[in-house]
């Protein structure tokens, strides 16, 4: 399988960021991909008085990237964006997946809220605006089991060891807008020691760059393989990085070091 990490700077303006979420699939779709992965919240990303109005599971963001896997006949994950929530003060942090032909194939609603209280650096609860989804997600993607997940996410192990195990994953998808302060010093090695301790692959593709005056994000998209080894980083800019996944590779590793199936709970 060849996956295709898009790393974006979406801003306030919907239209502008759909369409570039739309010229990086043609690129992905361009270099052979079979899965394009976009970053958390490709709708809108910008202060919070500005937010558009959130949209069901199909609506016009779900017609636009249905189109997109048609149009390019790949698979998509579409990130994330803000859909109606179970009141009106809450939206879901929702990730959409669709098959070559436009289908829809999995929904996953963001089960961990980034609520975060670092004195002087940041201030940010995100369960004031967003419900939790309760949830965990896998979906077969041409024959390979891909688990679901969203930013902050992946700050909870429990979560990826139930989607290897349970779920049966091959491949972890973190669709992320991580914080340039925590990214410089956490991000790789929590993508790494994901990718390790479930021996899977790890696909996470990231905001870059400022979104609001007082939001920047880390970037750093990139591919781990299921020994913890970085197999593909975008460079800090907008654009896509490319990788074909060894699933010989994957089995041989689970068979060589069969931590999954020596775990004692």
């Amino acid at each position: 399988m060849r996956v295709a990490v898009c790393q974006l700077n979406a801003r306030d303006d919907r239209k502008a960021n759909l369409t570039a979420a739309g010229e990086l699939l043609a690129r992905a779709a361009a270099a052979g991909a079979d899965l394009a992965i976009l970053p958390e919240y490709v709708d809108y990303l910008g202060p919070s008085r500005g937010l558009p109005a959130a949209e069901p599971v199909d609506g016009e963001f779900a017609e636009f990237f249905a189109e997109a896997a048609r149009q390019h006949g790949i698979w998509v994950h579409a990130g994330s964006f803000h859909e109606i929530g179970p009141d009106p003060e809450h939206t879901y942090n929702t990730s959409l997946v669709f098959d070559r032909s436009g289908t829809l194939a999995a929904t996953y609603r963001k089960i961990h809220l980034y609520d975060v209280e670092i004195p002087g650096r940041v201030s940010y609860l995100e369960s004031k605006t967003v419900a939790a989804g309760s949830e965990p997600v896998t979906v077969d993607v041409d024959g390979v089991r891909v688990g679901l997940s969203i930013c902050y996410d992946l700050r909870f192990p429990e979560l990826y060891r139930q989607l290897a195990v349970a779920g049966e994953a091959h491949l972890l998808v973190v669709p992320a807008a991580f914080m340039l302060h925590t990214g410089r010093d956490h991000w790789e090695v929590l993508l790494r020691a994901r990718a390790i301790e479930n021996q899977c692959y790890v696909a996470a593709a990231g905001q870059i760059g400022d979104h609001d005056p007082g939001r920047t994000c880390f970037g750093r998209s990139m591919v781990i393989d299921p020994w913890g080894t970085v197999v593909g980083q975008a460079p800090d800019t907008v654009g896509i990085v490319v990788t074909d996944l060894d699933l010989d590779r994957l089995r041989e590793i689970r068979t060589e070091l069969p931590s999954l199936a020596n775990r004692r709970l």
